[in-house]
């Protein structure tokens, strides 16, 4: 009979993961047409040398390879080329009830836009529908000044859903857009295998916890299950001291948005004693400069009442003050 505890010791562990990040980019001559006529509610599109109008406006021809200068306008009407149903929309989506992902070929258009359509129903969802824009009540410069497409026989005072927060265009008072900002954000349940779970189930108890392959006696951290090399299954498993060596570095000296430690300091791949594959870590603890190849490190553990299942139990590595170790001895881990 299985006890309760060995049942939970062998779940894989799962965790909800959230990554995101702001995209920014410049829109340049060609998507910048199409950017600043949305916001006088127009949608523009571009001819390319078969005579084909493209919706967006692609910056090159597709047969010629030939930088693309016609811009011709297209109606804000459509048909549904096709589409897939989203019952249950994430944050940020266009729409906050069920709708429809569809590309759309709007009039006077050779190729279809991607876009949502509040259809009511999947029911009312069809290939060949006729659509046409609702546009956002106040258009700034960006593909989410159309707010979403709506059936052509849908009332004309249609109220809107509530909508995604407004997006990010930089720009001089009365001057075209020249940049947009757009939030990419990631939300999904993470969940390990049962070898990475013990692993993780390690840290918490403050063991770095690896497995060695039976057929090459390579040992890996954090376990893979199966060894890349030989693809044979890990079971046996190799608890490590939390000493290392750094095999290869970066200083980061550039800001960016979320960065919870002041520039410069080091990423490190670390190679833990006994270990044939390094992971990737933070080096404190000295100057940036003084960090090399070679360079023996420990562990430095935040306090146990703050560990978990993660890696992050190690806050950094940090000099141990040990002689460097030769080249030779990791020059195959690099």
């Amino acid at each position: 009979m299985t006890s309760a505890a060995t049942e939970t010791e062998q779940t894989p562990l799962s965790a909800p993961l959230n990554v995101g990040f702001d995209y920014t980019r410049s829109v340049g001559p060609v998507l910048g047409h199409f950017v600043n006529a949305l916001r006088q509610r127009r949608i523009v599109g571009i001819r390319g040398s078969d005579g084909r109008v493209h919706v967006p406006p692609v910056e090159y021809d597709p047969h010629t390879a030939e930088a693309l200068t016609e811009f011709a306008d297209v109606a804000d009407e459509g048909t549904v080329v096709s589409w897939s149903w989203a019952p249950e929309p994430l944050e940020g989506q266009p729409i906050q009830r069920p709708f429809a992902w569809a590309l759309i070929r709007l009039d006077g258009a050779d190729t279809a836009l991607l876009h949502a359509v509040d259809a009511g129903s999947a029911a009312k969802m069809r290939t060949g529908m006729r659509v046409r824009v609702r546009w956002a009540d106040e258009p700034v410069g960006h593909i989410r000044d159309i707010a979403y497409f709506l059936p052509v026989d849908a009332p004309p005072d249609d109220p809107a859903p509530t909508p995604p927060p407004p997006p990010v265009v930089e720009r001089e008072e009365g001057s075209p857009v020249t940049t947009v900002v757009t939030p990419v954000h990631l939300s999904f349940e993470h969940s390990v295998s049962p070898e990475e779970s013990r692993y993780l189930r390690g840290l918490a108890e403050g063991r770095l916890i690896a497995q060695r392959c039976p057929a090459c006696g390579k040992v890996y951290i954090p376990p893979r299950g199966a060894c890349p090399t030989d693809g044979v299954p890990t079971v046996e498993e190799v608890e490590l001291p939390d000493t290392g060596i750094v095999t290869t570095f970066c200083i980061v000296n550039v800001p960016f948005l979320g960065q919870r430690i002041k520039p410069p300091y080091v990423a490190a791949y670390i190679l833990l004693d006994g270990a044939d594959i390094p992971f990737l870590h933070l080096v404190l603890g000295c100057e940036a400069s003084e960090v090399r190849m070679g360079m023996r490190v420990r562990a430095a553990w935040k306090p146990r009442q703050e560990w978990s299942t993660t890696l992050e139990n190690i806050a950094h590595f940090e000099p141990t003050g040990e002689p460097d170790a030769p080249y030779e001895s990791y020059a195959h881990h690099l």
